[in-house]
């Protein structure tokens, strides 16, 4: 089915970027660990997003990414100094897009794009110049406005507020189903990117469309 929208918002992390690109450098600086201390780091980093938002507190993305690290690393029995941590942690500032990411936003920039996400300003802006990925943006946008986590309901409407269209006019992208059905409840219409052929979580919500890869996104709207 061909949708209309006027505007396209992407979550960052694990939809425009694979946040297991840092999994070459886990492993380089432990051993046979890399897979264990990616996974756990941002099963963490999500958790206390979520912990932070219920509990009425906000920290800087940056630094619960951090803290999910040093979690990580001390659960795996890790001895991560003060070197290891800054360049696992600048690695985050440099993760890969996933292959197909640049061919799908050149073909979508007949309308605005833009990121919402739950990373600061200063890492949304360093990973998307350092990947060349900025200027397809006209927006990038950071829950830091809110000082709320994803899902909240006032995250999602930063993007209407910002690009001047009806909630029910964004096309919403991400792979977090999480993200996803927050989005939905949202009001937007909602792709999810199933690259890993996930079990949708039962939340009463189900995404408009469900996409193996980006590169069938454009197909999608018209």
């Amino acid at each position: 089915m061909t949708v209309r929208i006027k505007a396209l918002v992407f979550d960052a992390y694990g939809t425009l970027y694979n946040v297991h690109s840092v999994i070459a450098l886990c492993d380089q600086r432990f051993p046979g660990q890399g897979n264990a201390l990616s996974q756990l780091w941002r099963q963490k980093q999500l958790e206390y997003t979520w912990l932070k938002s219920l509990m009425g507190e906000y920290e800087d993305f940056w630094v619960i990414t951090e803290k999910a690290l040093t979690y990580a690393c001390r659960h795996l029995g890790l001895t991560c100094d003060e070197g290891t941590r800054a360049r696992l942690m600048d690695a985050y500032l440099h993760l890969q897009p996933y292959p197909e990411v640049e061919e799908a936003l050149e073909a979508l920039q007949s309308r605005p794009l833009a990121v919402l996400s739950n990373g600061s300003p200063r890492m949304l802006l360093e990973l998307t110049r350092n990947t060349g990925l900025e200027p397809r943006f006209k927006a990038i946008l950071s829950v830091d406005e809110v000082k709320i986590f994803k899902p909240h309901p006032s995250v999602y409407q930063l993007a209407p507020a910002r690009l001047g269209v009806d909630r029910h006019e964004v096309g919403f992208v991400s792979s977090n189903y999480w993200d996803a059905v927050g989005a939905k409840a949202f009001g937007f219409h909602v792709f999810w990117i199933n690259r890993s052929n996930a079990t949708p979580d039962e939340m009463g919500y189900t995404p408009d469309a469900v996409l193996r890869s980006l590169a069938e996104l454009p197909q999608h709207v018209g």
